[in-house]
């Protein structure tokens, strides 16, 4: 069996220009764009690419860019001072807090205080509750891009099995409460599973979120299963080069899934591509319009 290749890329391009075209209205009518404030702390190389490339994707779908760049120095009081004045400015409808902090900043502390309404992370514990008991939240990126891509892929997902190896805040769990209200019957698995493999092989969908490059072996699969992976590592290889790898060994899973994400091309262009999509739907809940259709 070769397995089917999942293309994020496509399915990010679609989302993010119906995204655009949703914008495009709610400027007509409301005489501005939807606004995302991204704050970067530092200057963390890999943050400030992330940054970059979530800027450009703003501009590209029409909606404004407030780009908030502060020395890694800056306090704690001072940086919580920044999220209350994002909070209180009306043309700001998302607000996007750059990880890691730096050591001296408290994460908790900053990320709730940002307003649960512009918190398009979905990470205030606000939002992880009304996700949990299946009221309308703003849900973390990363997950609602891997539910995306498995309806896609699948349609209906009532009644599979899925199991998702990892149970961080911003990943595995909020994965796991998507996919139990698109009925599925949810495991979530970790380093402390005993029997990882034969749990993983149980299952008509794997989402791999744990951080351990290629951990997910093909024999781990259950034939036809349909793989979502994560991962992004980059790993030093025998010549000296790094090379971008999941948590599936790709070339193994290839072999035996039904349908898998590639790392990169994968989750990765849905993650910011869900991000401009939680902008816009917290732009119109903010104006009490109704949840723009299709996204």
């Amino acid at each position: 069996m070769t397995a089917r290749i999942i293309d994020g890329k496509a399915a990010a391009a679609d989302l993010r220009q119906q995204v655009g075209q949703v914008a495009a209205r709610f400027r007509e009518t409301r005489g501005r764009a939807p606004g995302l404030a991204v704050v970067l702390v530092g200057e963390h190389p890999p943050s400030a690419a992330y940054v970059r490339s979530k800027i450009k994707a703003t501009l590209e779908a029409g909606m404004e860019s407030f780009e908030h760049r502060i020395p890694a120095e800056t306090s704690q009081a001072d940086l919580i001072g920044l999220i209350d004045q994002l909070n209180a400015d009306a043309t700001v409808d998302g607000i996007l807090v750059q990880l890691p902090l730096p050591k001296h900043v408290d994460e908790q502390a900053v990320l709730t205080r940002v307003d649960p309404s512009k918190d398009v992370d979905g990470f205030h514990p606000v939002n992880v509750g009304r996700l949990s008991i299946g009221l309308d939240a703003l849900v973390p990126c990363t997950p609602l891009g891997c539910l995306k891509l498995l309806q896609g892929e699948l349609g209906d997902l009532s009644g599979m099995d899925a199991v998702v190896v990892g149970r961080s805040n911003i990943v595995g769990k909020p994965m796991a409460q998507l996919l139990l209200q698109a009925n599925c019957t949810v495991t979530v698995a970790h380093s402390r599973t005993r029997d990882l493999p034969d749990v993983v092989r149980r299952n008509d969908i794997v989402v791999a979120a744990v951080g351990r490059p290629e951990l997910i072996r093909g024999s781990w699969l259950k034939p036809g299963a349909i793989v979502i992976d994560v991962g992004q590592e980059r790993v030093e290889q025998p010549d000296g080069t790094r090379k971008l790898l999941g948590d599936v060994a790709y070339g193994e899973a290839a072999e035996v899934a039904g349908a898998i994400t590639p790392v990169p091309g994968g989750v990765g262009p849905m993650t910011i591509a869900c991000l401009l999509r939680n902008t816009v739907v917290a732009a119109h809940r903010r104006e009490d319009l109704p949840d723009p259709e299709g996204l």
